[in-house]
């Protein structure tokens, strides 16, 4: 059952999601997730810090159930528009029944691959990841295929775990140090780094 390029709200999309409901009990723990996650990072201090203005083009990667994506799509308006990437298609099914609750009608679903996120070519102002970094099989390679859908001065814009913040070192943290030469690897030169947040850092990066 794939949604690949449906936009929420559609009659299409809503067929396809008929009689598919979350769990009174998971829906509990995401909420409980969600709430704290917020706390770490908080939403309205990450937009701020990333650039992201109305009517602004945005294609995250790795949306998940939607947390920062609606987020996203309320802060461009309806001038503005999410392009909602991840590999997890029941995630975004999920995420799809979220536009629709919300009344979000700016967002677009999209079902990438493990190592390109398919977003549509030359479309973007930001590519935008949160807590996705380090999951990735192979980062590296992961946003250098997001470039062809930045436009001309667009920017990528990365959320992710500090180990020395956090003392996560078995979770994979990118750093301060290790993550600025990966993303040279990628193709794109670091514009700013944010360190406000307790245990994150906010890397701002373009294309070269």
């Amino acid at each position: 059952r794939g949604i690949r390029g449906l936009r929420c709200l559609t009659p299409l999309l809503l067929l396809c999601l008929a009689g598919v409901a979350p769990a009174g009990e998971r829906s509990f723990e995401f909420e409980a997730w969600e709430k704290r996650i917020n706390e770490r990072q908080p939403p309205e201090a990450v937009m701020k810090a990333i650039g992201l203005e109305p009517g602004m083009v945005v294609g995250e990667i790795g949306a998940g159930g939607g947390r920062m994506t609606v987020r996203l799509a309320d802060r461009v308006g309806p001038g503005g528009k999410v392009y909602a990437n991840d590999i997890d298609e029941e995630a975004l099914e999920k995420l799809a029944r979220r536009c629709e609750k919300e009344g979000l009608t700016n967002v677009e679903i999209i079902v990438g691959k493990v190592m390109d996120p398919l977003l549509p070519a030359g479309a973007l102002d930001m590519v935008f990841m949160i807590n996705v970094f380090h999951h990735a099989e192979d980062p590296v390679a992961l946003v250098r295929n997001a470039i062809p859908a930045l436009k001309p001065g667009g920017t990528l814009a990365i959320v992710e775990c500090d180990p020395d913040k956090t003392g996560w070192d078995d979770h994979g943290c990118t750093g301060l140090e290790e993550m600025p030469p990966q993303l040279e690897r990628a193709g794109y030169e670091m514009v700013r780094v944010e360190t406000f947040l307790d245990q994150d850092n906010i890397f701002i990066a373009r294309p070269k």
